[in-house]
């Protein structure tokens, strides 16, 4: 009795000590996951359950978005899941997506599954016009993303129409143009046959080098207010802030880069940039929601954090990473290479197998042909000797002919005795036959020498006949198939400072490097320029080929304001427009 009471209360002990607890939906930009989280769980433990499910190391550039009253929020890595302003009905939903962007692609992101997320995340902006992105820029863009989803071009299965249902453009840019949906599948297809022998992870990182040379590439806007009052934009990627109108978000009023910003800080609905430049003053602007300025500063702090990071040596982490990665490339790269050879080899044994099949029904035919040959063959020697047979028998018959006139001219010549009349009737008569024995004579020869022409072409009949089947024995012993050289064996693959004070928050930037960061970035601006070039000159050549057929009353103001930066002497983007605001009597600058 004891017993049993001591193991009940233990299993409502055990009951009593299952954490509580909920359901949480993640959204990913191709998949769905929920997970069962405890009551206690911070953001961390359910960003770093995801990581993990994911596969994915590069952690820094992703976080948890959710929406509060029609305002973009980030989960916080130290607060609890459920302190959050958050729906509390199950299952709680966060959007994993890409919270930083990097300044370049190619260089920063290591692993697949970060280029992969990056990419539909950023295709998905380009379509959803959130980042501009001019005509001929899309349609490259779209080749690439063909490339990535069906693989190389090939003409038999890639038939006319089987892009239809495909969404690779931004509707601003189809109806721009008086173009039918198969004139840009023809364009799209023509560069998409360009990129064969690139693999999905290549083609997704040819798509993001294109695309973060766009403008509003990693911008996140905000309105903001300039001590006059005068509506403005705060743009923040990774290159530092920038101030646009707010008609126009492709070219920056005025830019601080990271290296050129000491503090930044706000109090309240305040925002103060302070500049490196202890010459240059301050710039204050004003936010509507303190819910914004924690995202604005939030934004600024993990920007320069990376802004930073990307200056310096790469962590033991990263560069284990990077080197994985290498071996990892190295790798495909091997197996697509022996890929390649094995597809070439099956390709050159089928193409050798039509050939033979090819050789084998000419053959067929040459010895059906044959067959019906020695056929007919076979019937003309049995006519001709028919023939023969009967000119035979037409030349004996003349020869019994022509021996029984001659009898009778005999019996005429015995007779010859009667009177000189009867004498001469007789020679008449004998001269006559004479003649008529002459004929039979020439008719019988004739017919003999037919008869022996008659036996000469039988002969020369069954002499073709003895060919033809001598052939069509050469035929059917023939060999059909020529020894195939075996396939080589596949090659082995290669294992190859903030400070928090009541209602201000304030950001302190060092400035021990600041001079030869900038230096730095000015290097990097030359070495973009040269990189670009060669691209810019292709999208040239596009722009030029459907500018014919533009509806310039569909154009919207950033196509209009896209064009004005593409013309000399014209404004350009944000990677070229950084500038220090100059310093005048130490005045508050006012856009």
């Amino acid at each position: 009795m004891a017993g049993a009471i001591a193991s009940r209360m233990s299993f409502s002990s055990l009951k009593r000590k299952q954490p509580k607890t909920f359901t949480v939906r993640i959204v990913t930009m191709d998949a769905e996951m929920e997970f069962n989280c405890e009551m206690k769980w911070k953001g961390k433990d359910l960003f770093d359950l995801v990581c993990r499910t994911l596969g994915l190391r590069e952690t820094w550039f992703f976080g948890l978005q959710y929406t509060i009253k029609d305002t973009v929020a980030w989960l916080k890595m130290d607060k609890k899941v459920l302190d959050h302003d958050v729906s509390k009905e199950e299952p709680v939903t966060f959007h994993f997506l890409a919270k930083f962007y990097p300044e370049n692609a190619e260089e920063e992101l290591v692993q697949e599954i970060t280029q992969h997320l990056f990419f539909l995340q950023v295709k998905k902006q380009i379509l959803d016009e959130k980042i501009y992105c001019p005509p001929e820029a899309s349609v490259l863009l779209a080749s690439y993303a063909v490339q990535a989803k069906y693989g190389d071009y090939d003409p038999s299965v890639h038939k006319r129409g089987f892009l239809a249902q495909e969404e690779l453009l931004p509707k601003r840019v189809i109806n721009l143009y008086q173009m039918t949906p198969e004139m840009w599948e023809e364009r799209i297809t023509a560069w998409y046959a360009e990129h064969r022998g690139r693999a999905r992870d290549e083609a997704e990182m040819e798509y993001l080098k294109i695309a973060q040379d766009l403008e509003m590439y990693g911008v996140n806007y905000f309105t903001i207010r300039n001590k006059k009052g005068t509506e403005l934009l705060l743009g923040v990627d990774a290159l530092g802030l920038h101030i646009y109108d707010p008609e126009n978000r492709l070219t920056p009023k005025i830019s601080f880069p990271w290296n050129e910003i000491r503090n930044i800080s706000y109090s309240d609905k305040e925002f103060t940039i302070k500049p490196l430049d202890k010459k240059i003053d301050v710039f204050k602007f004003n936010s509507s929601k303190l819910r914004v300025n924690k995202l604005i500063l939030q934004l600024c702090i993990g920007n320069h954090d990376l802004f930073m990071r990307r200056r310096k040596a790469d962590s033991l982490e990263v560069q284990q990473m990077k080197a994985q990665a290498r071996e990892e490339k190295a790798r495909k790269q091997m197996e697509r290479q022996r890929l390649a050879r094995e597809k070439q080899m099956r390709e050159e044994a089928e193409r050798t197998r039509d050939e033979l099949e090819r050789r084998l029904l000419q053959m067929k035919e040459e010895a059906t042909m044959a067959n019906e040959a020695l056929m007919r063959s076979e019937e003309t020697a049995d006519l001709l000797a028919e023939k023969a047979q009967i000119t035979e028998e037409e030349a004996k018959l003349l020869a019994q002919k022509a021996a029984e006139a001659e009898q009778e001219m005999q019996r005429i010549k015995a007779t010859a005795i009667r009177t000189e009349e009867e004498k001469r009737l007789m020679e008449q008569k004998v001269l006559e036959a004479e003649v008529l024995a002459l004929k039979m004579a020439e008719e019988s020869e004739r017919r003999a020498k037919e008869a022996d022409q008659l036996k000469q072409d039988l002969q020369e009949a069954r002499e073709a006949e003895r060919r033809a089947k001598q052939k069509l024995l050469e035929i059917t012993t023939k060999p059909t198939y020529p020894p195939m050289n075996p396939l080589p064996a596949p090659l082995p693959p290669d294992i190859p400072s903030f400070n928090l004070i009541g209602d201000s928050l304030s950001f302190d930037f060092k400035d021990t490097d600041m001079k030869r960061l900038s230096m730095e970035i000015e290097k990097e601006k030359v070495e973009y320029m040269e990189k670009s070039k060669h691209l810019q000159e292709q999208l040239n050549e596009l722009k030029t080929e459907i500018e014919a057929l533009k509806l310039k009353e569909r154009e919207t103001a950033l196509d209009i304001l896209h064009n004005e930066n593409s013309d000399p002497g014209g404004t350009s983007s944000k990677h070229n427009t950084i500038k220090k605001p100059q310093a005048q009597g130490r005045r508050p600058i006012c856009i």
